[in-house]
C-alpha cells in the first residue's frame, strides 16, 4: 500500500542527499553529464517551461558550470544539482516562484526546488567570512564555505521557528499581518532565540504577539520553509481565554475564532465566516485542520 501524501509541501519525494558524494570529485564529474540541473535566478525563482512546469537541464548542457553547482542529491543513480542562473545570458526565459511551483509541480521537483532555493540563498549571502572578511571558497559540492584567510568553515544555516495552533478549549487564536490580503489570518509563529527551549519560545511568542498566556504545548510536526531559510516546528498550545491584544510591531490584529467560523473557512465559505486561511502548502493550514477535526480541542 502506498504511503499517504504529506499534508503540506516540501516533504514528499525528497532526494537521497548522498553526503558521502560531496567530497568525491571524480564521482561527481562522472555524474554531471547526465545529471538533472535546476536553475534559479537571483530572486529564488526557477526556470520553467512554457506551461510553467519544471525545466531541468542536463549537466551536459552546462559543461563549464559544474564547479558552481550545488549537489542536491540522488534519485536512484541520477544526480540532481542546483545552479545559479546567469542572468545576462537568459533575461527572457520563463520563471516560476516556489509557492506557485509547490501548487503545480510534481512533488519531487517541488521539494528539490525548496532545497535548492534555501542553499543558494545561503551561498549568495555568505560570500565573505564573518570573522575576518575574507572571501569564501566553496567546497564539498557547494555545502561548505571555507575562508582561506583564517581557516573558518561556514555551513548552510537553518533558522528554527515555532508555529502554533493556540486554543482556549473552544476557540482558535489567529493573527494577521498588515500586508496580508483582506481577512487573511494565520496561526502565530516566531523564531527561537538563543538559550531558549521550543516550549519557552511558544509561550513567549504567543504572549508577545497577542498577550494570551499559554498553559502548555506539545509538538506535532515540522516543515522546511525556505522563505528564505526556516524550519517551521508545529505545535498545539492550550491557553487561557485572555482577550487578545495585538502587538502593533508584529500583528495588525489577533482574535479568537469559533469552531463554526474556522469550519466555514476550511470549506471555502468565506462570506459566512469572514475568514481566509493560509494555503494548503503551509503547515499553518494543516495545524488549523488538525484543531478543527479534533473538535476544536487538543488537535
Amino acid at each position: 500500500m502506498a504511503d499517504a501524501p504529506s499534508p503540506f509541501a516540501f516533504l514528499d519525494g525528497a532526494l537521497d542527499r548522498a553526503e558521502y558524494l560531496r567530497s568525491d570529485a571524480a564521482r561527481l564529474a562522472a555524474l554531471w553529464p547526465a545529471a538533472r540541473v535546476l536553475l534559479l535566478d537571483g530572486e529564488g525563482r526557477a526556470l520553467a517551461d512554457a506551461e510553467g512546469g519544471p525545466r531541468l537541464d542536463a549537466g551536459a548542457d552546462h559543461a563549464d558550470a559544474r564547479d558552481a553547482a550545488v549537489l542536491l542529491g540522488l534519485d536512484g543513480e541520477q544526480a540532481w544539482f542546483a545552479l545559479p542562473l546567469a542572468e545576462a545570458a537568459s533575461p527572457d526565459l520563463p520563471r516560476i516562484d516556489l509557492r506557485s511551483a509547490a501548487a503545480s509541480w510534481p512533488v519531487r521537483e517541488a521539494t528539490a526546488f525548496a532545497q535548492a532555493r534555501a542553499v543558494l540563498h545561503w551561498r549568495a549571502r555568505h560570500r565573505y567570512c564573518g570573522a575576518c572578511g575574507g572571501a569564501l571558497r566553496f567546497e564539498r559540492a557547494g555545502w561548505l564555505g571555507r575562508c582561506d584567510g583564517c581557516g573558518l568553515e561556514h555551513y548552510p544555516r537553518t533558522d528554527p521557528a515555532v508555529i502554533v495552533a493556540v486554543s482556549d478549549g473552544e476557540r482558535l487564536l489567529l493573527g494577521r499581518q498588515a500586508n496580508w490580503p483582506a481577512r487573511r489570518y494565520s496561526t502565530l509563529a516566531g523564531f527561537v532565540e538563543p538559550g531558549e527551549t521550543l516550549e519557552q519560545t511558544v509561550a513567549r511568542e504567543v504572549f508577545e504577539e497577542s498577550a494570551v498566556r499559554v498553559r502548555g504545548c506539545r509538538y506535532l510536526a515540522s516543515q522546511p520553509w525556505p522563505f528564505p531559510s526556516s524550519l517551521m516546528l508545529g505545535f498545539y498550545a492550550e491557553a487561557e481565554p485572555d482577550e487578545p491584544r495585538a502587538n502593533d510591531e508584529e500583528l495588525e490584529d489577533a482574535r479568537w475564532f469559533t469552531r463554526d467560523e474556522v469550519g466555514a473557512a476550511l470549506r471555502g465559505e468565506t462570506r459566512e465566516s469572514g475568514l481566509l486561511l493560509s494555503p494548503r502548502l503551509s503547515i499553518s493550514r494543516w495545524l488549523v485542520e488538525c484543531w478543527y477535526e479534533a473538535g476544536g480541542s487538543a488537535g
